[in-house]
């Protein structure tokens, strides 16, 4: 089996470190502690066309394939993972849903946009009483001629603050439905950001929809369409959160293979240390099987077919390579690692999102184990 990358990934994966180095690195510390969304950044990414990165140049889109878009999402994680998952809300969750269950017109009307950076999506679909059991929604889809009324409270809503679309979900007639509404649309109020430990540079707000009405047209896919629209769309997006559980681990030894290469106690660098090395070599070893995990998972999203067990187990290894690794890595920084200062608190911080954002890690394991006993005739509930 060949796992060398194509003469283009290669150079895309140069051209990602390039941006990431000069645009992104040296704004990740302010884009923490000043809790402010990566707007500059975007700009300059949608300039590059990674806002519409996996999108099709017809719609102005860069057309990279899953394994080349997982590099670019490990690369910006790297050096802010705020970005990182910003971006991979707009990409993943959104405008990929949109180009895999839109009509021609949505596509057409909404497409370019956000390729360009002119709207930027927003995942409607966690609620007060619906979050892991994220189908038992209360928000209410009601049809009236040839609109539909919206009715309820979302709540992490990524992206919300700095959103031009929404993709809300809601109980129809005939079941769940999504929708696009945007962001001016009469009804819809983009309400309380939520205070987070870490990715303090994303935005995860309540949306209130009063009200809200919006054409038939706007739904996206068939009526009780929308878990299948939903799932879909959280598989992709467990794919780019490993990407960026990967790239903040391996950017976090990296960190802490220079400081120990670099600090000196007992008249020696800690490097030469056997503990310090045992925290690096394993935490580099959890990061290299993680890597292929991750770039066979995007593969088989490359594939087109079903991928979401597979999207589950990197998911889950992800969440706990992450947490693990930068917890270890910072406590080879010691001190150091635990001050606002080094970089190591933000990664560590960041890299416990993981185990919570795009379905907790005790979900995902439920969805691997259902796999596992189906296979022996045994049904297994959430």
């Amino acid at each position: 089996m060949d796992f060398a990358f194509s003469e283009e990934q290669q150079m895309f994966r140069a051209m990602f470190r390039d941006f990431s180095a000069k645009e992104v690195a040296p704004k990740a510390e302010g884009i923490d502690h000043e809790e402010r969304p990566p707007l500059d950044v975007l700009r300059k990414a949608a300039n590059q066309g990674f806002l519409g990165a996996t999108l099709p140049e017809d719609y102005f889109g860069a057309e990279l394939d899953y394994v080349s878009y997982a590099l670019l999402i490990e690369t910006l994680a790297g050096d802010c993972m705020s970005t990182a998952v910003t971006l991979a809300t707009h990409v993943s969750l959104v405008a990929m849903t949109i180009l895999e269950h839109g009509s021609e017109a949505q596509k057409e009307d909404w497409l370019p946009l956000l390729a360009a950076g002119e709207a930027i999506g927003a995942f409607a679909l966690t609620e007060p009483d619906a979050g892991s059991d994220a189908m038992a929604l209360q928000t209410r889809a009601t049809p009236e001629d040839d609109e539909v009324i919206l009715d309820g409270v979302k709540t992490w809503v990524a992206n919300g603050d700095i959103a031009g679309l929404f993709l809300v979900f809601a109980q129809g007639p005939e079941g769940v439905e999504a929708f696009l509404v945007p962001k001016d649309t009469p009804g819809l109020t983009v309400g309380y950001r939520e205070p987070t430990l870490g990715l303090r540079g994303m935005t995860f707000n309540t949306l209130y929809l009063e009200g809200c009405r919006v054409p038939q047209a706007n739904r996206l896919g068939g009526p009780g369409d929308g878990c299948e629209v939903a799932q879909r769309a959280q598989d992709r997006m467990a794919i780019a959160l490993a990407a960026a559980g990967l790239g903040v681990a391996e950017a976090s030894v990296d960190v802490a293979a220079q400081f120990a290469s670099e600090r000196v106690q007992f008249g020696v660098p800690i490097a030469k240390k056997q503990a310090i090395q045992d925290y690096v070599a394993g935490s580099l070893i959890e990061v290299e099987a993680l890597r292929y995990l991750v770039y066979h998972a995007a593969w088989l999203a490359d594939q087109g077919g079903d991928f979401s067990f597979d999207a589950s187990i990197v998911k889950a290894f992800a969440a706990r390579v992450a947490r693990t690794v930068t917890n270890r890595m910072l406590q080879v920084l010691g001190g150091y690692g635990y001050m606002e200062d080094y970089p190591m608190a933000r990664k560590y911080r960041d890299a416990r999102a993981l185990g919570i954002i795009g379905g907790p890690t005790e979900l995902h394991h439920v969805r691997v184990a259902q796999r596992i006993f189906a296979e022996r005739d045994l049904e297994i509930a959430p």
